[in-house]
Formats: structure tokens, sequence, C-alpha cells
């Protein structure tokens, strides 16, 4: 039995790559090198942040937050040659480590937090998990949750009932931002009927579950745009899709706030009551 020696490997390379045409090569290198500048942009500047944290002033950690806000934006116009959801995973994987360092983003603030989004659903708006963390980036921690309703408005342009899959807790989280943060009583209601819709359209357990709790916040709403009820339902919500201890903390005060309750069970979880109905 014969074994191929480093150099017939390397010879069988080389003549598989003669054989591709040089347009392709060509478009296989700018690809490589899109993603190593979106690459160096995007984690050299996060790699800056976190070694010089300790050290710098908020001043100063605010000037680097502006220079970051200024990369992502040349980022968002470099060509993707078709692997938008690539560039749209990289971008996310950013946004984890930028959202994650507690230390800096206390003194440097969340500036470039929607930026992020921003580039995230342009590339891919079917991207379902990104907007569980637009919605609470938004509005608890950036303070924009115009600018969330309106990445959701953008991104669901390009959705249907059926893409991407369970894609009605879009609308949802859409009506918790007009809801609590905006006041939009109509729009939140427009926006639970349509999440009751579109789950309407999926025999699962979990899908139907969504359309009668969807479609009981907007009778609520209907009936009284200031319902209890309806508020509570909203951060019970902001509180199973909380991914940090601040807005599962502000989530329970909320909930208790208006006569709810939160306990925990033996096992650990979360075990909450609603108000008395209004």
């Amino acid at each position: 039995m014969s074994v191929s020696t480093p150099t017939s490997v390397w010879d069988k390379f080389r003549a598989k790559l003669a054989q591709l045409s040089p347009t392709l090569i060509g478009q296989i290198g700018s690809i490589l090198g899109v993603f190593t500048v979106i690459v160096y942009l995007q984690t050299h500047q996060l790699a800056t942040l976190k070694q010089q944290r300790k050290s710098l002033t908020k001043a100063v950690l605010q000037q680097q937050e502006a220079r970051f806000k200024a990369q992502l934006a040349i980022a968002k116009t470099l060509p993707t040659f078709g692997f938008d959801n690539l560039v749209a995973d990289w971008h996310f994987i950013d946004f984890i480590q930028y959202f994650g360092d507690t230390e800096v983003r206390q003194k440097a603030g969340y500036g470039s937090a929607m930026e992020q989004f921003d580039a995230i659903l342009a590339r891919d708006p079917r991207f379902l998990y990104a907007y569980f963390y637009l919605s609470s980036t938004g509005s608890l921690y950036a303070g924009e949750p115009e600018r969330s309703v309106a990445l959701m408005n953008r991104g669901l342009k390009s959705l249907s009932p059926q893409v991407p899959d369970r894609g009605y807790y879009i609308w949802r989280l859409k009506a918790v931002d007009e809801l609590l943060f905006l006041g939009k009583i109509p729009d939140a209601r427009n926006s639970m009927l349509t999440a009751a819709n579109w789950a309407r359209q999926h025999p699962d357990r979990e899908a139907q579950n969504v359309a009668r709790l969807s479609q009981g916040t907007a009778d609520y709403l209907a009936r009284n745009p200031n319902s209890k009820q309806a508020q509570f339902d909203a951060w019970n919500m902001v509180l199973g899709a909380a991914v940090d201890d601040f807005a599962i903390k502000r989530a329970i005060a909320e909930i208790r706030a208006m006569g709810g309750k939160v306990t925990v069970t033996p096992t650990g979880e979360l075990k909450v009551t609603a108000p008395v109905k209004d």
C-alpha cells in the first residue's frame, strides 16, 4: 500500500488549483480579503478596549467607542460575495464580546450597539436570535427603542409567516418595545395581532401557545389601553428572553410593581404569578 508523501500531496493540490479559472481564484482571494478586513476592524478594536480598560478614563473609552462605530460603518460597505449570513455571524460574535465586557460598557456605554445590529440585520434579516438581543439592548441598555423598532420593521419586510422558523416572536418583541418603552398602544396591539396570525399558521404546540398569548394581549389592549395584564405579559416576555442579570432584575421589579409575584422554586427556576386581571 502506497502512502502519499507531503510532496505528492502538494503536487495534487497544485494540480487541482491549476484546474480553477483565474476568475474563480480571484473571487476566492477577494472573499478571504474581505473577511480579513472585517475581522481586523472588529476584533482589533475590541482587543484594544479590553487591554486598556483599567487605565483609560470614561472620556477616552467613549472616543474609542466612536472610532469603533466608524469602523463598523466601513465594514457595512464592504462586499460579501454572497456570504451575507457568514458576515452577519461575524458581526454577531463581535457584539456578544462587546456586550459581555461589562466593565468597559459601564464606563463607555452602548453607543455602537445599534450600529452593530444595523450591520447584522442588513446582512441577514432572517437571523431570529439577533432580534432577541436587539430588543433588550436597544430599549434597556442603549436607550433607543425607536431605533430598535425601526430595525425590526426593516427586517420584517424580508420575512414571512414561514421564514424564518418561529418568526412570530419578532412581532411580539416589537410589540413589547412599542408598549413598554414607546407607549404606542395601537402599534403594540397590531404587532400582537400579527404575531398571533403568523403563529396560527403553524400546528405545533409552541406556536399555538404563542398565538393564544398574543391574541389575549391584543384583546387586553383593545379593552383597556393601560391594561395591567398586557403590561405584565410584556414584562414576563422580557424576563423570559433576558440574557443578563440587569434585564432579569428590571423585569422582576416591574412585574412586582404591578402586583405580580416572582419566586424561585427549589430547582432554581423562576415562578411568575400574574396580578389580578383588570
